[in-house]
């Protein structure tokens, strides 16, 4: 069987039509768990099987009430059934998910499991239990609630032009328009936008930031820093090497930044070059338009992936057919683009806002290669081996933009819109290192400093993007917009302290097309195999499979940026 013809898990401890609808018909089954003996081996691979059947049910159903919210924030009844999930169900759960935990962790039989297919997951198990406080459920279930009321109020925004309606991110392919003044009009159009609900915003961050430290205190840590990290398994890395990376980009990334604004300067022969003007192309050259529609899209991707390999075709075309795509942006669709694994069909849900642009595509092979992973992982015996680190995760989809590069083709049929592209996804790879940077070291200090007021806060976030700055990229008049630039990125309200991910994969990703242009079979063997391993392995063995070394020094960050920049000078 093709790994894209893939199968619902089967269900041996729950009713195949059982479903999600209130805690009274979920709770005998955590019950079960609880009190069953467990008196062998077997007994005890029996259980952990059914605890991972019923942990898959349970996220799939808390998955597609978050995906089917996402797709239509209007309809206040989709926002009640996730609210209802995570403010009557998960709260309950928890309880009994830490004393599954103890009970596995407890067991006799537990250290006569294969020690290397179980090492993270146990070791996950145990920081779990570590973290485990009673008084931080009602919080976290708050917090979940209103870290969605970031997707609600983001998704009214939008703005006319011309007289008509679009959302921030339809409106964004303006910016690529060829009449300067225009891209400037359309530019503070979406600045005024976002600066209208700034002070919404602003209130709902501070009160994120006070009860996720509150949760900090009340697990025995002194900030949320701190915290969050053991929370997210960062076993293998420490805010030193996060401190490091951000010294690295300054140091290897921003130069190299400063000569792409340059050289788009004088591309446009401008005397300043200004926000508005970095997605432009000089007079004359249309904007890349590679699809029209979110079904073009697709399309074009499928063929795309099928030159790459077939099976990765393959996987979205089961998508396709599953109707576990939602592509074009819209009204009252939350902003951003993700892939949603879900435990027990496996083939995920990609969600995202195409609206026509080069940027779109890039999003859509990115989350391409999330969804690969998903389906390469499936296989695995239990849900938890399914959880693999963000690190990887985002290698699996970054590396998809740089392989899938040499066939997009795909998408354009003019030689010189497709050297355009190749060149804009390059440019794309090194500018998105100084925000990376800036968004952690931020994140770093709001945490550190949970009592900031709004002022210190923006003044904070100005003081760390001039440490990043090129110089060269004229911001002047700006300063009342740039004062909450940080609010149009989601994860500071919805996942915090994921970011740093990004920059960690990216280099992994450039790592894996190194390895991709020296021999193309190898380098998806290598990042197949890595990525059917799921969570199984730990970050440096998970890159070890994938043939890159897990690093975030200096000397790697610069081996990878020179590779690249020669790669942009072949173009």
């Amino acid at each position: 069987m093709s790994i894209a013809n893939i199968q619902k898990t089967p269900r041996h401890f729950l009713p195949a039509d059982f479903t999600v609808t209130s805690w009274e018909t979920l709770e005998p089954y955590f019950k079960d768990l609880l009190d069953r003996p467990l008196h062998s081996l077997d007994e005890l691979e029996k259980w952990l099987a059914d605890s991972s059947e019923l942990e898959a049910a349970v996220s799939e159903d808390a998955c597609w009430r978050q995906i089917r919210m996402t797709c239509d924030t209007e309809n206040k009844a989709l926002e009640e059934a996730f609210t209802f999930f995570v403010m009557e169900i998960q709260p309950k759960i928890q309880p009994f998910a830490d004393q599954l935990n103890r009970k596995l962790v407890n067991n006799e039989y537990t250290k006569a499991l294969d020690q290397k297919e179980y090492f993270t997951y146990l070791r996950s198990v145990k920081k779990s239990i570590d973290l485990y406080r009673e008084e931080n459920i009602p919080l976290q279930a708050d917090l979940s609630v209103m870290a969605q009321q970031y997707g609600v109020i983001s998704g009214k925004m939008s703005v006319t032009i011309d007289g008509k309606e679009y959302t921030l991110q339809q409106a964004s392919k303006f910016l690529e328009h060829p009449d300067r003044s225009k891209r400037e009009v359309v530019y503070r159009s979406i600045q005024e936008r976002r600066y209208q609900d700034r002070d919404q915003l602003n209130d709902l961050f501070t009160g994120l930031v006070q009860k996720r430290h509150q949760v900090a205190l009340n697990a025995g840590f002194a900030n949320y820093r701190d915290y969050k990290f053991v929370e997210m398994g960062r076993f293998d890395y420490t805010k030193e090497d996060c401190f490091a990376f951000h010294d690295a980009v300054k140091q290897h990334v921003v130069p190299l930044v400063a000569q792409i604004y340059k050289k788009k300067k004088e591309k446009l022969g401008l005397d300043t070059l200004r926000p508005w003007d970095t997605e432009a192309e000089p007079a004359g050259i249309e904007p890349l338009h590679p699809f029209s529609t979110g079904e073009e899209l697709l399309e074009k991707t499928i063929s795309c992936f099928k030159l790459l390999r077939p099976l990765f075709a393959d996987c979205l075309l089961t998508m396709k057919k599953m109707g576990h795509l939602d592509l074009e942006s819209r009204k009252g669709k939350a902003p951003g683009g993700y892939n949603c694994p879900l435990a027990e069909s496996g083939a995920p849900f990609i969600f995202m806002n195409a609206a026509g642009q080069m940027h779109d595509v890039t999003t859509m092979v990115h989350e391409g290669g999330h969804a690969i992973h998903s389906f390469l992982a499936h296989p695995l015996r239990l849900s938890a081996f399914k959880e693999y680190p963000m690190e990887i995760a985002e290698v699996a989809s970054m590396s998809m933009e740089l392989f899938s590069m040499d066939y997009w083709h795909s998408f354009f049929n003019k030689e010189e819109e497709l050297k355009r592209a190749k060149e804009h996804q390059l440019e794309r790879v090194i500018t998105i290192f100084p925000w990376i940077a800036i968004i952690d070291k931020f994140q770093h200090w709001v945490y550190e400093n949970p009592q900031h007021t709004v002022e210190e806060r923006s003044a904070k976030w100005m003081e760390i993007n001039e440490e990043f700055s090129t110089g060269v990229l004229d911001l002047s008049g700006l300063e009342e917009f740039r004062k909450y630039g940080w609010q149009r990125q989601l994860h500071l309200f919805e996942v915090p302290f994921y970011y740093i991910e990004y920059g960690i994969a990216q280099l992994g990703a450039i790592g894996m097309w190194m390895q991709f242009k020296e021999n193309k079979e190898q380098a998806l063997d290598n990042y197949s195999n890595a990525l059917a391993l799921g969570g199984t392995r730990t970050l440096p063995e998970l890159y070890q499979a994938a043939g890159i070394a897990f690093d975030l020094g200096p000397n790697r960050v610069k081996t990878l940026m020179d590779f690249v920049a020669a790669e942009m000078l072949k173009l």
